[in-house]
């Protein structure tokens, strides 16, 4: 017995939107399928029109788009290039009661599931109303959930609760680390490598950055602070993209680094980022001794706010009545969970499959997690049906 959504699941998979590319077929599909049950969704497209976020609302039976639960999902996939796959990552496959393909775990299955369950939720009789927030670009460090948090007020809509269907292995995941990414360019300056004073090495000057980086991965891993209800325990950096140069015999004039943090709750990502900057000065310096039009640049590229709900979460509550499993792991991925939580919207992270098989070749998610979150979104709209219990 195959899960009930298996069909929307695949059409969803079958639409290849990694991140580098265009969301808006599927956008565009999900959106007819909204208006075709009489709900008008809205887009909102980026500056280039090539992407764009979805916020569609059921309403409550009375007509009331006030409160309500939001079903929060990204529609962006990471890439396949350079992976070894045992079947076309965009044509779904079963195969061992698992189904094989890209964003089969992260996070296609959930947004399926909602798709599925639509109708369920058009015919209910609601007490409030259930909310749609689609996503681009969660994979490059949430830059359409940072959007959509400002869009959702901007309709008027006031949720009061958030679920984001990442794979949690319907885990509810109460916190996450937040996550910064930063690109810093040295410019230094060109000359012939046998002419060394009259140039400024710009590979050698970010290697002084990357020291620093470096030094304080250790100080975080040697000296904390740690909370062991991660897995990686402490806030993790390193640098992991580096380009410079143009050849083997020239001063090179530019290299070009992406460093990132993941940081506890613990640790204030701005002193973090002030520090990387104040270093970056110093060094600035030191090569400008040495050609005055030397210097580093730092651009911000993204920062997700980590989440920290409180054990006491109507959210936490409600996703474990509904059937996700209670849990005080904490996770060490990002999501777009501490952006809804940022506007004050009671958040939580619970959705099919596990982060392990995310990103990787081969992706899958067990059928039986699917059939989970089916018996999750279906308790949600039964719950919001039901009329409220009186007090005794």
């Amino acid at each position: 017995m195959e899960p009930a959504s298996l069909p929307w699941i695949t059409r969803l998979i079958s639409l290849d939107t990694t991140s580098r590319d265009s969301n808006l077929e599927l956008i565009e599909m999900v959106a007819e399928e909204l208006r075709g049950h009489g709900i008008e969704p809205t887009l909102f497209p980026t500056e280039d029109g090539r992407k764009a976020n979805l916020v569609a609302t059921v309403p409550a039976a009375d007509g009331s788009r006030a409160g309500g639960v939001v079903l929060s999902g990204h529609t962006d996939v990471v890439p396949v290039d350079g992976q070894s796959w045992s079947s076309d990552p965009f044509t779904p496959e079963i195969r061992d009661g698992r189904l094989y393909g890209r964003g089969t775990c992260d996070m296609k299955s959930f947004i399926g599931v909602a798709m599925h369950l639509l109708p369920r939720m058009v015919d209910a009789s609601l007490r409030e109303p259930i909310h749609l927030a689609l996503t681009y670009d969660e994979e490059v460090g949430c830059i359409g959930g940072d959007a959509i948090v400002r869009q959702i007020p901007e309709l008027g809509l006031t949720p009061r609760l958030c679920f984001v269907g990442e794979p949690s292995s319907m885990r509810v995941i109460r916190a996450h680390k937040a996550i910064n990414l930063l690109e810093v360019t040295v410019h230094g300056v060109a000359a012939h490598s046998s002419l060394t004073p009259q140039g400024a090495n710009a590979i050698h000057y970010a290697a002084e950055l990357i020291g620093y980086v470096h030094g304080l991965a250790r100080r975080w891993r040697d000296q904390g602070p740690y909370d062991d209800r991660y897995r990686v325990a402490y806030t993790t950096t390193g640098v992991n993209l580096i380009e410079g140069g143009n050849a083997g015999n020239t001063v090179p004039a530019r290299c070009t680094l992406q460093l990132e943090f993941r940081a506890l709750s613990a640790v204030d990502p701005a002193e973090v980022i002030a520090g990387i900057r104040a270093e970056a000065a110093e060094i600035e310096k030191r090569m400008q001794r040495e050609q005055p039009t030397a210097r580093v640049e730092i651009r911000e590229l993204s920062a997700v706010p980590g989440l920290d709900t409180a054990t006491d979460s109507a959210a936490a509550a409600l996703a474990v009545e509904l059937g996700g499993h209670a849990s005080d792991d904490k996770v060490t991925y990002g999501t777009e969970a501490g952006q809804f939580a940022g506007i004050g919207v009671d958040t939580v992270v619970c959705g099919p499959g596990d982060i392990a098989q995310a990103h990787a070749p081969d992706e899958f998610v067990d059928l039986d997690q699917i059939e989970q979150c089916e018996r999750f979104v279906a308790a949600l709209v039964d719950h919001l049906s039901a009329e409220p219990e009186s007090p005794r």
